[in-house]
């Protein structure tokens, strides 16, 4: 079974009109502002799994500031679970530290959704104890629901693009590692973090309840990024994500291929640790 960890999904009113959606939503704005950044049904997204061979998809819209739309798009990922339920699955979207949020993840988790996330600091740059102020009573529910909680994360160096938020590497392992045992996820290859754990001392034990996916990797990486993070931090915590509609599955499988990863390390990355993670 392989099983896509990160897919984005918007519901109609958005996808039809998005600049009505822009005002007081910079980050929004920052990343979908432009007409050429894709936005997709549930219905779009179940055709590329077909197309490709993706048998789940974990879906969620966007960490929206208005707690109105946050809910809005958090319910449009609720009807498509309940419309393809052996195919998706939910994952509560908010904006952390919004007023209302902790009800409203409640309000999802309650309803069958099996995580928080993607969740983001794209226009603040934060240190890791505010971050964790701010997270607290999401992860209180997530904890409650033995749920895990997916961060974006993204490098600190290289080209810019929308959304590529001012992280410090150093603040996200520090709130990271303040969560821990609770299980999170790591965007994009948690901006590189994952390369830390081959210190010799503390990352790779603090980071072990940590899971990284691939969201965005042939825009970000060389197919080699796979082998090393299997040696680093191993197979059984890299999780399969494409970030669809952003990429399709099947630039990911080519770039897995060119990587020489073995019959078990791509099984575990493709499905076999999400079914575990997620309890499938």
């Amino acid at each position: 079974m392989i099983v896509d960890v990160h897919t984005h999904i918007f519901f109609p009113e958005v996808r039809k009109e998005r600049s009505r959606y822009m005002m007081g939503e910079p980050a929004f704005k920052q990343i979908y502002g432009s007409d050429q950044a894709r936005m997709v049904s549930a219905d779009e997204l179940i055709v590329s799994m077909d197309e490709h061979g993706v048998d789940r998809a974990v879906v969620f819209g966007f960490p929206w500031q208005t707690l109105f739309t946050a809910a809005q798009s958090n319910d449009y990922v609720l009807e498509a679970v309940r419309k393809y339920p052996d195919r998706l699955i939910g994952f509560a979207c908010v904006y952390p530290g919004g007023k209302g949020v902790q009800r409203e993840v409640e309000r999802c988790l309650n309803a069958g959704m099996k995580g928080v996330g993607e969740l983001a600091f794209y226009a603040e740059r934060m240190r890791a104890e505010a971050m964790l102020e701010v997270l607290k009573p999401i992860l209180e529910v997530c904890g409650e629901h033995q749920v895990p909680l997916m961060l974006h994360a993204n490098e600190t160096v290289g080209h810019p693009y929308p959304g590529k938020a001012e992280t410090d590497l150093g603040e996200m392992y520090r709130l990271v590692k303040s969560m821990k045992p609770h299980p999170v996820i790591l965007a994009h290859w948690g901006g590189g973090l994952f390369f830390y754990e081959l210190m010799k001392k503390e990352v790779s034990e603090a980071l072990s309840h940590v899971f990284y996916d691939t969201a965005a990797s042939p825009f970000l990486y060389r197919p080699r990024v796979y082998s090393l993070a299997v040696e680093l931090c191993g197979a059984q915590r890299i999780l399969f994500g494409t970030d669809y509609p952003l990429l399709a599955a099947g630039r990911y499988f080519q770039e897995m291929d060119q990587a020489g990863l073995s019959g078990e390390q791509r099984e575990k990355i493709l499905g076999a640790n999400a079914r575990t993670l997620l309890r499938l």
